[in-house]
């Protein structure tokens, strides 16, 4: 009988991780699903990456997730001539339209609409809140600052200006481009950044459909802003998927909120039985660091307990010193944390509410079935992904095995909690033939040996979406 880890983990890729070698090392030391950040890199390169996952998931026989994340209206200061520069707290610094590289008294900060609207004594925070400045003087094409706090500043790095309405666009230009490159590239799932409200949501969707109208991806909205935690429920309705990006949240909001924050969006997604994904700043002393802080393990735990679904690498593995390091830490840390038996009993506490209808029935049926008959796995037969995340947010504490003609589907489910996603083209006519086929998948995967029983679901007749109404016990 194989290990397994229900918590799924993704890792962004980036220059500490862009070969397929890398790639490969880290599928293999815990990875399910990998991140490809647009606010970096050029589509060429970006598209390389695809292609190395995309090899790898044909060798590995195992499907792959791809999540590209759209830059957003991030705001994002410019570069340096030599790449950063170090600060003193008290000194003076100067933001300004100039796109020549910076130094040690200004850089460009390239969105005018942010210096028309920043008035004296306001805040600024910088990369991740590391660096913190406050305005005391302001012109037409630029702000002078006074540093409080923060001993370095390099390229790119994201600023936040808390309680500052600045009027930028959800989807700017180049999340356009992005976005139709992505999903010409064939990714899984777009992650749309600084979501403020369900207009957002919809602008995306409308550029995402096909010719045929449905979607070319899943559609994951980033929960970043104190605007989307006001209308939380229609976003997550609107969308495939929820990633609470605690690093821009964590500036908008106070430090302090944050906690009780992540709780409430990770119960209110998994209740509706859509993935939640965790992320930021997850391990991120392991960018410079072999070993992660007790506070860092600690953190990661918290999301495995709070039961989110997937729990993010960004840094760590894009570009930091220790990769695999940082993936296999997690992993050690997820899997230590579902053997406790204070994680078992909240997951049992905290069973959503049935929504009322059979296929919803059929699987929260197919979690007291599995546990009362010590079934090892749930074996769920879907075509469009709707019956194994139904299956997903009871939160078992077994396998669930989904079974899909559709290979899309199965790389869509790679980041739900406890999924494994086997590609499945035979057309099956009854349900003895699916009993067979299921048990031979079941054993191979390791889950179980000869007289193990497993729980299936499926809709008859097979390859109707949405009519899971069949429960099986069966034998391998």
């Amino acid at each position: 009988m194989s290990t397994y880890r229900q918590t799924k983990i993704l890792a962004t890729l980036g220059p500490a991780s862009n070969t397929a070698e890398q790639i490969e090392a880290l599928f293999r030391g815990g990875a399910n699903a990998f991140r490809l950040n647009f606010s970096h890199g050029k589509h060429d390169d970006i598209r390389n990456l695809v292609t190395h996952i995309r090899a790898l998931e044909e060798r590995v026989k195992t499907p792959i997730g791809i999540i590209a994340d759209m830059q957003g209206p991030k705001l994002r200061i410019g570069e340096f001539k030599d790449g950063s520069i170090a600060l003193e707290k008290g000194q003076s610094f100067r933001f300004d339209l100039d796109k020549t590289p910076g130094d040690s008294r200004r850089v460009c900060l390239p969105h005018p609409e942010v210096l028309d609207v920043l008035e004296k004594d306001a805040l600024i925070f910088l990369d991740d809140g590391k660096v913190r400045a406050r305005v005391k003087k302001t012109g037409k094409d630029y702000v002078e600052v006074d540093i409080l706090s923060g001993t370095k500043l390099s390229n790119r790095k994201g600023l936040n200006v808390p309680g500052v309405v600045i009027p930028i666009p959800a989807l700017t230009d180049k999340d356009r481009k992005d976005l139709v490159a992505a999903l010409d590239m064939g990714v899984d799932w777009i992650a749309q950044s600084f979501v403020q409200r369900p207009e957002d949501v919809a602008e995306a969707r409308k550029l995402m459909a096909g010719p045929d109208g449905k979607s070319r991806a899943n559609l994951m909205v980033k929960i970043e802003k104190p605007a989307a935690l006001d209308c939380l429920d229609q976003l997550v309705d609107m969308a495939d998927g929820v990633m609470l990006a605690r690093g821009d949240l964590g500036i908008e909001i106070p430090p302090e909120d944050v906690p009780a924050v992540q709780k409430r969006v990770v119960r209110f997604v998994r209740d509706r039985g859509k993935p939640v994904v965790v992320a930021t700043q997850m391990l991120e002393s392991m960018i410079e660091n072999a070993r992660p802080t007790r506070a860092e393990a600690s953190d990661v735990a918290t999301a495995v307990y709070d039961g989110a679904d997937c729990v993010m690498l960004s840094a760590e593995t894009a570009a930091g010193a220790y990769p695999l390091r940082a993936v296999e830490m997690m992993e050690r840390i997820a899997c230590r944390t579902e053997e406790d038996e204070t994680y078992k009993k909240m997951m049992d506490d905290a069973h959503p509410d049935t929504v009322g209808n059979s296929s919803d029935a059929i699987t929260t049926a197919a979690y007291y079935v599995a546990q009362d008959v010590g079934a090892r796995v749930i074996v769920t037969y879907t075509t469009s992904g709707s019956t194994a995340l139904r299956a997903a947010r009871q939160r078992p504490q077994v396998p669930i095995i989904c079974l899909s003609p559709n290979e899309n589907v199965t790389r869509r489910l790679a980041i739900s909690y406890g999924v494994r996603g086997v590609y499945a083209p035979e057309t099956l006519d009854d349900f003895t033939g699916p009993a067979i086929h299921a048990a031979s998948i079941v054993k191979d995967m390791g889950y179980a040996v000869k007289g193990d029983k497993f729980v299936m679901t499926a809709g008859v007749p097979f390859g109707t979406p949405g009519s899971t109404n069949i429960l099986r016990i069966a034998w391998v």
